[in-house]
């Protein structure tokens, strides 16, 4: 079975929201059989609403990876997400996910106030979702983060640590200290994941060289293997479509 037979559709934030929320999104499998994939560190903290025959609904939050991890997309099943930025675990979720790194951990059932009848419209669930979060939103965000935060989405982690402490005033020792409270691991290992996520296009396309300011050609392929845990070309193949991101990555 490929991933081509999955369902999946994905839809932005209101930009009032943009500064905690990257993308909702959907993944249905309607076939009857399972589909075994790996997913890749890729920056996001998310939360998945799921049900399948073989499953209850039920809701989890999945913290950051560093290594790539394998999963089966159960049949019959369907998986409403919200995809959270940095900022939204300090600021809607009040609580730090560094105990969740290259794992996940259950939600209550109830969680955001969702059920699984909100499963049956990708829509609805966006907008309820998006309600909710705004009703979270009790606080000013400290604009040293929010500036942080925007240069390392902007640049996909290609700015080096002293010059984004610089930049936003905030020491790097501050910076790491804010980074490994909240999610688990320092600025540099998050930049390195944004760039092999920003580097998903290229490999897809074959472009097997570096493009995102890696040092080298070896050093490109070192932290391909490293978070891939395969080397750019047969990342780039994704035989039986294995990584999903790249599976369901827009044809250009």
């Amino acid at each position: 079975m490929l991933v081509s037979t999955l369902n999946f559709e994905m839809v932005e934030p209101d930009r009032t929201l943009s500064d905690f929320v990257e993308s909702y999104w959907m993944l249905c499998n309607p076939s009857d059989q399972q589909q075994q994939v790996v997913v890749l560190p890729d920056g996001r903290i998310d939360i998945f609403f799921s049900v399948s025959p073989t499953n209850a609904y039920h809701v989890m939050i999945r913290g950051l990876d560093v290594e790539p991890s394998a999963t089966a997309i159960v049949p019959k099943s369907k998986i409403f997400a919200v995809s959270l930025t940095l900022l939204a675990v300090e600021y809607i979720l009040h609580t730090s996910v560094a105990s969740l790194l290259n794992t996940g951990s259950v939600l209550p059932v109830d969680f955001w106030g969702l059920s699984p009848d909100d499963l049956t419209d990708f829509d609805r669930f966006c907008q309820k979702v998006s309600k909710h979060i705004t009703s979270l939103v009790n606080q000013e965000v400290d604009e040293r983060k929010r500036k942080l935060v925007a240069l390392l989405y902007a640049s996909h982690g290609s700015i080096p640590v002293s010059e984004l402490a610089e930049t936003v005033g905030w020491s790097s020792r501050q910076i790491n200290r804010y980074f490994n409270y909240w999610f688990g691991l320092p600025l540099k290992t998050y930049c390195n994941i944004l760039r092999f996520r920003a580097s998903f296009g290229h490999i897809k396309e074959g472009k097997l060289f570096p493009e995102q300011n890696f040092t080298d050609q070896a050093h490109f392929i070192h932290e391909v293997k490293k978070y891939a845990g395969v080397a750019p070309k047969e990342l780039s193949k994704n035989l039986k479509d294995r990584f999903i991101q790249f599976s369901l990555m827009p044809k250009k």
